[in-house]
C-alpha cells in the first residue's frame, strides 16, 4: 500500500481523525496540544495519528491536504482545519456539532 492509500483508508476508517504531533495523552506542540483540548470537550472518541513517527506520512499528508502545517483534522474524510479553525470552530460551537453529528454517523453504520 502506498502513502497515499494509507491516508485515504485511514481517512475512511475514522469519521473523526487528527494528525498531530505526539499523542493526545503527550501532545508535542502548544498547537496539538490546543487542538485535543478542543475536541475532548466535545466529548467524543476521536483518532489520532502521530506524524512525528512517520516522516513519509508526514509530508505526503501536506501534499494530499495541501495544507502545509499541522495539527490537522478531519471529519468524514473532509479537511476541516488547524488549529486556529479548529479553535474558532470550538469558540462558536460548530466544532462540537459537526464531531458529534460524525460520530453520530459512525454509531448508525456500526450498528
Amino acid at each position: 500500500m502506498d502513502i497515499n492509500e494509507t491516508i485515504k483508508s485511514q481517512l475512511q476508517d475514522n469519521p473523526i481523525i487528527l494528525y498531530m504531533k505526539g499523542s493526545p495523552q503527550q501532545p508535542q506542540c502548544g498547537f496539538s496540544a490546543r487542538t485535543v483540548q478542543a475536541l475532548m470537550a466535545c466529548g467524543e472518541r476521536f483518532a489520532y495519528v502521530n506524524i512525528l513517527d512517520n516522516q513519509e506520512l508526514r509530508e505526503a499528508l501536506k501534499v494530499y491536504s495541501n495544507w502545509p502545517t499541522y495539527p490537522q483534522l478531519y471529519i468524514n474524510g473532509e479537511l476541516v482545519g488547524g488549529c486556529d479553525i479548529v479553535l474558532e470552530m470550538s469558540e462558536n460551537g460548530e466544532l462540537a456539532e459537526m464531531v458529534k453529528a460524525a460520530a453520530a454517523k459512525s454509531e448508525d453504520t456500526e450498528s
